[in-house]
């Protein structure tokens, strides 16, 4: 996780357990979020949507990189 999205997680208390709960359920098993999984546009990273957050992240063969995590109207810019 990029030192920005652990900032946004801190930002987000109250959700960032339910958060960091889906990211580990998606490294576990990815094609169980086969319908929350988008690609950017314009980029190589991914979205996942989480309620009225996103994750903002790029996937190699042995890790997930976190970039960005927020409400849906302000992660994108």
């Amino acid at each position: 996780m990029l030192p920005n999205a652990a900032k946004a997680l801190r930002k987000h208390r109250a959700d960032a357990e339910r958060i960091l709960s889906k990211i580990e359920a998606y490294s576990a098993n990815p094609k169980s979020f086969a319908n929350k999984i988008k690609a950017l546009q314009g980029s190589s990273g991914l979205r996942l949507r989480i309620g009225e957050y996103r994750v903002i992240f790029e996937e190699t063969d042995s890790e997930i990189i976190v970039t960005k995590i927020g409400p849906r109207g302000s992660v994108y810019d």
